[in-house]
This record gives C-alpha cells, structure tokens and sequence, in this order.
C-alpha cells in the first residue's frame, strides 16, 4: 500500500520538488488550482475535458487524467531547454498516438506494472507508460516507465535526460526542429506505422492552448490576446547579414534632415535577408501601413510581461505570416526591404514592454538584456558591402 502510495504521488508530481508535489495533488482534486509553478512554458486549470479534432476528421475527446498527463508533458518540456511549444507539441503527437495519453500497465509481460498507478493494461509486446517504452530497449526500468514525469524525460532526452546519449530522445535527433513535427515522432518512438503521428498534431495543438496559461496584459491594442510565456529570445536577423545603422534615440532624420527622436534600431541587411521572430507570440497586426511600409507587430510574454516587437520596412511580398498567426521564436516570419519612409533595404525594429500602442525602448539593449541568441554575429563585411546604409 506504502508502494502504491508513493507511486501516486509522483504521478502527481507535475513539476520537480517536494512543495510542488502538494500543489499537483492539489491539481487533481480541483482543476481550478494551477497545475503547476511558473516555467518557460505555463500550466493552468486542467478542465474535466478537452475535445478536438484529428487531422482526418476524427473527433477526440480527452477526460481530466489524460489532461493532467498533458500536463507533465508540457511542464517538463518547459524545464529542458532548447525543447519549447515545437517540442512539446510533437511529444504530446506521439503521446496521443502511442497511448491516448494513458499510462498503460504491461501485465502480460511485467506482472509488477499493475502495482504502479495506471489507467489500463496494454499489450504491445514489452511497451509501457505514455510513450510505449519498452525497458528491453533501454528506456528505464519498469518503475522508471511507470513514471509520467520520467518518460517526458526520457522522450525529451538530450544531454540531462536519463537516457543520453542512447536510446535517443528527441533533442538527439539531429536537425529535429527542421523534420516534419510527425517525422520527429517517429525519430524517437521508432515505430512500424511511422504516418500516424501528423494526425494528431491539431489535437495535440489544441492541448497545449488549452492547458497553457496567458500571461496579463497591460493595455495595447493587443490586450486581449492569449499569449504565453515565450521559451527564449532570439536575435531578429541570420548572423553575419547585418551592421547596426541607426540606434534608438535622438538623431538628425536621414529623409527630412531635422532633429527627430527615433523609436526603433535600424539594422541594414541586404535586400531579402529573413527576418525572425524575436521570440514565441501571436501576430496581431501584418501589412502595409503608411511611413512604416511592410509592418509586422506580435505579441509575447516575456519573463511574465507582455511585450510587443515590432518590424518594419518589408516589401508587401516580403511578409511572410497573417493576423492571428502563432508563431516560434526565430521563426522566418518576413524578409528586409526598403518600403515606407525608408533610405535603403534595412530592419527597422521596436520593442514595446505594455504591448501594441505602448511607449517603445531601446530595443538593441533590450536584445541584449535577454541574451537574444544571435545577437554577436552582425557587423560582417558582406553585409558592408551590399547595403546602402539604409535607415528611417
């Protein structure tokens, strides 16, 4: 009983650490307490159920305890680093085809599963738990299996995971970010269906929308969005491509030649040169708008503030995602040009803390500030040399 006992509680355990083990308890006796304490990636209430859609048509509805499993999965991505919103939705795919997001018992095989907290009994050969992970593979023990917070663990992989360097998880897999989400899937599981997975990536992202929790905003235009806490920062432009042009502040403006204040950083890129998000959010404004030409503008949680990163100068054909698009950090969401009030192909960026409307800051600190990945390779002599030091 002292066995089952314990075994319950850590498949309570949605977060790491004795005081959160009282909160995820918590969890599942009232899905209105949070299921867990702020991470990269945000789990609030877990509704009774969740019904969605697969790709082929198929309608699925999920009860609570597959939700809490949900739940680990996208907590524990949170915590690893360099898995974020991709890599969780691509574990839930393979959860959701794997097992239905249950933890399967294999009591043909190991008699022992069934004194571990389960919701059935597979067959699958030796396979157990959310992801059917077979210990004669070298996943883990059966005990180890038998917990949901160790097989996302395990799923995940990468150097902390408790598998590394083999059997591979998913940041293991060379490349995994730019595969297919369901080709991802079955990099890892390994399976003998391999087309199964994409089925379930819309289900898999109504999950993680549904169980993710928006930060506040402060007003702006985008105040009303659901935005959740970004996984990381990351420069807006490919290293090497870019030289800083026009920081933010007082200046003599280059078109009509008086003092103006300047509210963004220029970056001069060469013409076409990918622009990318500078970090997880949902795009609240994307087209052509006066001085500003080509204008993009989402919205992000940032470190639990609403933050709002503008990009401007962008050929109409240059803009590459729509209102109302949710978007990855470092995804190639437009490409530099030179429309609007502009002197030459360049980024024209602002960061605004607050949200869309508010007063912008200095966004180059602001990079830096966060570490945006990328941010040490601009100022290369390609980019000297195609740019006409373009600026607004």
């Amino acid at each position: 009983m002292l066995k089952k006992l314990l075994a319950a509680l850590t498949v309570a355990a949605v977060c790491f650490g004795p005081a959160t083990v009282l909160l995820s308890v918590a969890v599942l006796a009232n899905p209105a307490v949070a299921a867990c304490a702020p991470g990269s990636l945000i789990v609030g209430p877990i509704p009774d159920s969740l019904t969605a859609t697969t790709r082929n048509g198929e309608t699925v509805t999920l009860n609570r305890q597959q939700l809490t499993h949900a739940a680990t999965i996208i907590t524990v991505g949170g915590q690893v680093d360099g898995v974020g919103r991709p890599g969780v939705v691509i574990a839930l795919m393979a959860a959701l085809t794997e097992s239905h997001l249950r933890m399967l018992a294999n009591t043909g095989t190991y008699p022992e599963s069934a004194d571990y907290p389960n919701d059935g009994d597979a067959s699958d050969h030796d396979s157990l738990g959310l992801f059917q992970m077979r210990p004669q593979a070298g996943w883990g023990t059966v005990a180890e299996l038998m917990d949901p917070n160790y097989q996302a663990r395990a799923f995940y992989g990468g150097p902390a995971g408790p598998n590394y360097p083999s059997p591979r998880g998913l940041l293991d897999i060379p490349g995994w970010q730019q595969l297919d989400p369901g080709e991802a899937a079955q990099a890892v599981e390994v399976s003998a269906y391999p087309d199964r997975y994409q089925n379930y990536q819309p289900v898999a992202e109504a999950i993680l929308t549904a169980l993710t929790r928006p930060a506040p905003s402060d007003g702006g235009n985008g105040g009303d969005v659901v935005v959740p806490e970004t996984t990381r920062v990351v420069f807006p432009l490919p290293e090497g491509s870019w030289v800083r042009t026009s920081p933010f502040g007082w200046r003599t403006d280059p078109i009509t030649f008086e003092t103006a204040f300047h509210s963004g950083s220029d970056f001069a890129a060469a013409d076409g040169t990918p622009i990318y998000a500078v970090a997880d959010g949902i795009v609240t404004h994307a087209g052509y708008t006066g001085n500003w030409g080509g204008l993009i503008i989402i919205e992000h949680t940032v470190g639990g503030e609403r933050i709002a990163s503008y990009y401007a100068h962008m050929w109409e054909h240059g803009i590459h995602v729509t209102e109302g698009m949710t978007v990855t950090a470092g995804q190639h969401i437009g490409d530099v040009g030179s429309s609007g009030k502009s002197t030459g192909p360049h980024l024209h960026i602002e960061i605004r803390p607050g949200g869309t409307g508010q007063p912008a800051i200095d966004s180059d600190q602001w990079l830096a500030d966060h570490d945006a990945e990328g941010i040490t390779g601009g100022g290369s002599s390609r980019a000297t040399c195609t740019l006409g030091g373009g600026g607004r």
